[in-house]
């Protein structure tokens, strides 16, 4: 089970580094804000937009980009659905538990297990294609929309286009879709920046923890438990049904798919909640704790499946 447990040990070294640089007095909180302000508005646009550019965007027609797509949006739904009977919040702190319960670490860990698990990496590109250009989009103007303290049809529809990781992804694709190729001299620093943007994310998350205490953010234990069973159990259960009977995948793709819904939850859901400071501790815990379950879970999903 070498790359599940690879995957996950990258991320979790990064984050340890982190945690150890916010003991030796190396980050407190204004460092956690200028890491994630920086990821927010330059080494995160930067990465996706080279992502999308260098992406096949013919994905967007495959079997696994619907099926992606109803997977999260299920587990998503189910979120607020419990949210709204059992510990109702405001807007923009549902909207991240639900982002933290279906947004998966497909980048970091889906690339290691699936190229582990299926010889390569073929469900990676449509799921951060599904995440990127439908799901980030709608988590961020969701928040835009909670911190304006207003709505309006105009402001929903013009706050995407102020946001700078919706703004470069949707550059990415549109070059993309004309098989744009920048020249090398452009492309050497956008890879260098790009290339920041997880450990950058990871170093503030891994400073986040330090003072802080699991299961014991003041009130948010039923939504960070809800958030991280839907994502470790529901999601892939979910996955499983809608490509096994509704789209009759073959095993292999059935697989794939399956492994791609177990991933952990990804760093994204900590660094909008940052970047917006609502509901951190929700998204912050959520993905410790997925994390933890994810090598586990995704054992036995290989072990069942692959036979």
């Amino acid at each position: 089970m070498g790359g599940v447990l690879i995957g996950l040990a990258v991320i979790g070294v990064v984050i340890a580094v982190g945690y150890i640089a916010a003991r030796c007095g190396l980050g407190g909180e204004p460092t956690v804000t200028a890491l994630t302000r920086t990821a927010f508005f330059i080494t995160n646009p930067v990465l996706l937009f080279t992502v999308v550019l260098e992406s096949d965007v013919s994905v967007v027609f495959s079997a696994y980009v619907p099926l992606a797509l109803l997977t999260a949006l299920v587990t998503a739904l189910l979120y607020v659905v419990i949210s709204r009977l059992w510990f109702p919040r405001p807007l923009a702190e549902t909207a991240v538990g639900a982002m933290a319960s279906s947004y998966v670490n497909a980048n970091n860990i889906g690339i290691p297990i699936t190229l582990y698990a299926l010889g390569d990496a073929t469900p990676v590109a449509p799921v951060l294609l599904v995440q990127l250009l439908l799901l980030a989009p709608l988590v961020l103007t969701l928040l835009d929309l909670s911190a304006a303290g207003r709505f309006s049809p105009r402001l929903m529809l013009t706050q995407p286009f102020r946001n700078p990781m919706i703004i470069a992804t949707l550059l990415g694709v549109v070059l993309a879709a004309f098989n744009v190729e920048l020249p090398e001299p452009v492309m050497a620093p956008l890879a260098l920046l790009g290339g920041a943007a997880v450990p950058v994310v990871l170093l503030a998350f891994g400073m986040s923890l330090h003072g802080s205490r699991m299961l014991g953010s003041g009130g948010h234990t039923a939504e960070i438990l809800t958030a991280t069973v839907l994502k470790s159990a529901v999601m892939p259960a979910v996955a499983f049904v809608v490509g096994r009977f509704l789209f009759n995948l073959d095993q292999p793709m059935l697989l794939g798919v399956v492994l791609m819904a177990a991933l952990p939850s990804a760093q994204n859901a900590f660094l909008f909640a940052s970047k917006y400071g609502r509901g951190v501790a929700v998204a912050r815990e959520t993905i410790m704790l997925s994390t933890a379950a994810a090598a586990p879970a995704l054992i036995l999903i290989v072990w069942l499946l692959a036979g």
